[in-house]
């Protein structure tokens, strides 16, 4: 019973049966090497889930990691056509870096200023949006700009799965450990799940959500690079209104936007399913327009599941030590 009473259970369930629905009328749907390209398309978005993760555990949101992809990815586009020379190597560090500081300056101004993060990252999104502007002056850097090994990193198949996909599933498997094994991980969970009660316990609710922001940034950034490398075109709207996609990926896999609850297996399917349905849609014929409302009401519904099932999860590392510090003051 536990089992089916478990988000991520009844979420993997619901995976497996959209798959079955989609192979009775595309059974080439379902063969290993279309879910090897499913699962590629996908990895952009689960790399950004991940770090929305951790941003809406300590009770933010960032809405400018699609801008600060955009603006990464034009950065890097626009070094590799200078400079086709540089090594690959050394454009996932620009990149990586670029977008740890763009994330840095979402997480400062949250920590510093208390603004709303809703706020603060839809400024810097407006704002890193006009600065692709600005240094591209509108103009796209296309596949002929850029150099075979810039665009053919990503592509380059390791096991039978493109670079891409192993940055997805290495992603992932980090953000587990980094999650449950480090001080910083648990220190999400705390700061999401009751900021007052962590501050009893020697945490900075402001300095965590500083590295919730960075954290984020600088996968958004690595994905700057992998997502104009495999499309190999640069422009001021790229990955525009991704964000949103983001944030669904989050919700539909059971994070809750009041913080503190979730887990990243959970944004892991969350970020399939949504893979899932807009690949599968254009195969069973199907209207794109419909990927919208299908993950508007997924997100309804994820929203309304959180709020009636998820109320005090994420507060229990907190509990203990809530009750150490009050028998600290009572002595």
């Amino acid at each position: 019973m536990s089992l089916l009473k478990s988000r991520e259970a009844l979420l993997g369930g619901a995976i497996l049966v959209l798959l079955v629905l989609i192979a009775s009328r595309f059974p080439g749907f379902v063969a290993p090497d279309n879910l090897a390209r499913v699962f590629t398309d996908t990895s952009p978005l689960l790399i950004l889930a991940l770090g929305q993760t951790v941003v809406i555990l300590t009770r933010c949101i960032d809405l400018s990691v699609a801008a600060n992809l955009a603006l990464t990815g034009m950065v890097c586009a626009m070094l590799n056509a200078a400079l086709p020379g540089v090594p690959v190597a050394v454009i996932l560090v620009v990149a990586v870096t670029l977008g740890a500081v763009m994330g840095m300056v979402n997480g400062l101004l949250v920590w510093t200023l208390s603004i709303p993060s809703i706020v603060v990252t839809l400024g810097t999104m407006t704002i890193y949006r006009g600065i692709i502007f600005l240094i591209s002056n509108g103009a796209w850097v296309n596949a002929h700009e850029m150099s075979d090994a810039f665009t053919g990193f990503p592509r380059a198949s390791i096991l039978g799965l493109p670079v891409l996909a192993w940055f997805g599933i290495l992603a992932a498997v980090g953000m587990m450990v980094m999650i449950s094994r480090t001080p910083l991980g648990r220190a999400f969970y705390a700061v999401g799940g009751n900021p007052h009660a962590a501050v009893y316990t020697g945490i900075s609710v402001g300095k965590t959500q500083f590295w919730a922001f960075t954290l984020s940034g600088a996968l958004a950034g690595l994905c700057g690079y992998l997502w104009v490398a495999r499309y190999a075109v640069a422009y001021v709207d790229i990955a525009g209104g991704f964000e949103l996609e983001v944030v669904a990926a989050c919700v539909i896999g059971g994070i809750s936007i009041a913080g503190g609850a979730g887990t990243i297996l959970g944004t892991i399917l969350g970020a399939l399913f949504l893979g899932i349905v807009k690949n599968a849609l254009p195969v069973v014929d199907v209207s794109p327009f419909w990927q919208m409302a299908i993950s508007g009401t997924a997100i309804i519904v994820a929203v309304t599941l959180n709020n009636r099932n998820s109320k005090g999860k994420g507060r229990i590392i907190l509990r203990r030590a809530q009750d150490q510090a009050s028998e600290g003051a009572t002595a």
